[in-house]
């Protein structure tokens, strides 16, 4: 695992190399997944929807955005020593904080002392600022796994976005939960942008039936559409992938669950790519300037 560490640093460290002759001409798509309450399997979502992102042949880098339970470390059965931050207290170059997980994954860990950076200074944030933009180059999507719940730093990540997933199952008060945080984001931000994901359904007519009537609840209540982004079925071997400690489209790639990841994220590409204005160095000065306005 050193060995893999460092070739990734230095493949790292050549792509900044090139990126910094020229300006980024890659349009990275920034996408916030989230979900109501806990419990509803979204860090596995996210984890196995960037692998299956990855499969499809785009470069994903998956932050592990969750303030105080991260998480995604765990599922992959993998050590990270840096998180994000390290970079904005200036103690590693971005370089150093990328990670290497499972099926080559890029990923950020996320760590404690999050809401310490809300008292970095001017000088700490250029100097971030600089090493963030340099992955604006390197990925076609990355990809914030956040906390669980109607929490303000989901709401900030969430409006700081081009998109968002959210996670919910068909299980009522998961339903209610999902709603409760989409009704918070759009009073705030009534641009944002949402997509569902039903996990853990019964089949495909369950997860389409969930979907629509969240759909139908938002577009009559809050004015917007929630569009139905896949479901991914209740199979018994997510449970045994998670036990593994090994993410469950690696361990069994057959399985109806990993079918139905690989669906969504097939699903997803068909998307718009959305305002190209929107850069990665942009995302965290709006995550920042609202973090510091509360």
């Amino acid at each position: 695992m050193a060995d893999q560490a460092q070739a990734l640093r230095d493949l790292i460290r050549r792509r900044h190399a090139a990126s910094e002759a020229a300006e980024p001409s890659r349009a990275t798509r920034i996408v916030t997944v989230a979900s109501g309450k806990g419990g509803v399997g979204k860090s596995n979502f996210s984890l196995n929807f960037a692998l299956s992102l990855q499969k499809l042949g785009r470069k994903v880098l998956l932050f592990d955005a969750d303030i105080g339970m991260a998480n995604l470390d765990v599922l992959m059965g993998v050590s990270a020593p840096y998180s994000l931050y390290h970079l904005f207290r200036g103690e590693r170059p971005i370089r150093d904080i990328v990670q290497l997980g499972p099926g080559g994954l890029h990923f950020i860990a996320g760590g404690s002392g999050f809401r310490e950076l809300l008292h970095l200074s001017e000088e700490q944030l250029q100097q971030a600022d600089r090493e963030i933009e340099r992955l604006q180059a390197d990925y076609d999507f990355i990809l914030f796994d956040t906390g669980a719940g109607l929490s303000k730093e989901a709401e900030r990540f969430i409006g700081a976005s081009h998109e968002s997933i959210i996670v919910t199952t068909p299980e009522p008060t998961s339903i209610t939960d999902a709603y409760a945080l989409v009704k918070m984001v759009t009073h705030s931000r009534p641009d944002a942008s949402f997509r569902l994901l039903v996990n853990r359904a019964a089949d495909e007519r369950e997860g389409r039936d969930t979907a629509e009537k969240m759909d139908l609840a938002a577009r009559r209540f809050l004015g917007i559409g929630l569009p139905f982004g896949g479901s991914v079925a209740d199979d018994p071997h997510v449970g045994k992938a998670v036990r593994r400690q090994t993410p469950f489209t690696l361990a069994y790639p057959d399985c109806k669950a990993s079918r139905d990841v690989l669906a969504a994220a097939r699903s997803y590409l068909e998307l718009p790519a959305g305002d190209a204005s929107r850069t990665v160095k942009g995302f965290f000065h709006q995550w920042f300037n609202r973090k510091r306005n509360l």
